[in-house]
């Protein structure tokens, strides 16, 4: 048995730590600054505590202290969020919103630009849900939740658009351990009375040849790779936008000591080479300016 866990109650902590005393030996965790907040508890707090209570790890802390000391001057200095420990929150076991759902929602309510309006769609989820019969709050459920959620309150009509999953969902598509046979006999009708609801259920021949597929996303000339590529990201918009941005960006600080100082040294137009050597090693830096 695994635990995963997320720090939206600010309970995930003690919980892993409860857990290994009843025998659980595996659980999920992340590394500061990509810890906490509504993330996995810090693997460095986790195994500290784990180690109070007597048990050991395979961990090489040393390395992962390392790590998280990079990760987090490189959020620092692109200004981005450090996850934090949270206070226990009682409104978790009310919405139920699960922590990753919870951090791409605000990723969504920005692309939509009604973040302020965060806490009037979290209590629409608690209503969404009501209305269908109270899914586990899971993937995929609970994605088609806060989705619906959000619509509703962008639009400011509750149901005016809905998303194919939520007809799909009163179609029974998703079993009926999804919860929909006690779905709100209203939005139910409403749902299955759309047109779209009549275009979702139309037989498909859902066998398609490997041929057609590759004619779709660019022909016998794409390589497999690149065939892949497109198929998952269903098209090239985001894999050209990818590879417009170019390589990734380089981040040097206090823990590369020898990069900082001919990063330094090059931005200095008087300097002509530099020329550093320890030991039997030498390297030479000519600067082109």
């Amino acid at each position: 048995m695994e635990l995963h866990s997320h720090c939206t109650t600010g309970l995930a902590p003690l919980v892993y730590l409860e857990a290994l005393g009843l025998g659980v030996r595996t659980l999920h965790t992340a590394i500061p600054p990509l810890a906490n907040g509504s993330s996995q508890p810090s693997v460095l707090n986790v195994a500290r505590n784990a180690a109070l209570l007597g048990y050991s790890t395979k961990l090489d802390q040393g390395i992962l202290q390392s790590v998280s000391e990079r990760l987090t001057a490189i959020a620092k200095s692109e200004s981005l969020a450090i996850g934090v420990p949270l206070e226990y929150d009682h409104a978790q076991y009310v919405h139920q919103v699960p922590g990753g759902v919870i951090s791409n929602l605000r990723h969504q309510l920005v692309d939509m630009r009604i973040l302020h309006r965060l806490d009037e769609v979290i209590d629409e989820c608690v209503s969404v849900r009501k209305d269908l019969g109270y899914p586990i709050m899971i993937t995929p459920y609970s994605q088609f939740v806060v989705t619906q959620a959000a619509i509703n309150v962008a639009t400011g009509e509750r149901y005016k658009l809905v998303i194919d999953e939520l007809i799909l969902f009163a179609q029974g598509v998703y079993g009926e351990d999804s919860g929909f046979t006690w779905m709100d006999q209203n939005l139910k009708d409403k749902l299955l009375s759309l047109p779209r609801a009549r275009e979702l259920s139309a037989p498909k021949n859902s066998d398609i040849s490997l041929k057609k597929l590759r004619e779709q996303f660019g022909g016998a000339g794409v390589s497999d790779e690149e065939f892949l590529l497109r198929y998952i990201m269903k098209g090239e918009k985001e894999i050209e936008a990818m590879r417009a941005a170019g390589r990734p960006k380089q981040y040097i600080n206090s823990g590369m000591p020898l990069l900082t100082l001919l990063e330094e040294l090059g931005k200095h137009k008087g300097i002509r080479y530099v020329r550093v050597q320890r030991g039997g090693d030498a390297l030479l830096m000519q600067n082109g300016r």
